[in-house]
């Protein structure tokens, strides 16, 4: 099989050791099971919950990534739009959060599975 790099793994979502397995069981765009992981990788085994609670840390990733997604449509208002009032502001971002709620949540856990959790590339497995 063709080696996939670490950025193709992270976007599709690949386990961070073969990066052939599936994290996610259902797609982002699933009405229910969004956030339906599997517990290990259906190709190698690797226990994703490396302990309980480990997700919590995602939680950062998240906030970074809402944080920056917020302050970009902010300042293309402000610069686009003439600074309107703040409830044009508030009315713009928050629907775009709530949309962005499942890919930031999946994408969160994935870039923290592949590079806080210290799991090693195996490209024999």
């Amino acid at each position: 099989m063709e080696s996939v790099s670490k950025l193709q793994a992270v976007l599709n979502g690949l386990c961070p050791r073969c990066r052939q397995g599936k994290i996610f069981c259902k797609p982002f765009y699933s009405p229910r099971g969004f956030d339906d992981m599997h517990e290990h990788c259906p190709h190698c085994g690797l226990r994703y919950e490396i302990e309980p609670g480990y997700f919590v840390g995602a939680m950062y990733v998240s906030y970074a990534i809402s944080g920056g997604i917020a302050l970009l449509i902010g300042f293309m208002l402000f610069y686009l739009a003439g600074d309107p009032e703040g409830w044009v502001y508030a009315a713009v971002v928050a629907p775009v959060m709530v949309l962005i709620a499942p890919i930031n949540f999946r994408i969160s856990r994935v870039i923290w599975l592949h590079y806080v959790a210290g799991i090693k590339y195996q490209p024999g497995l």
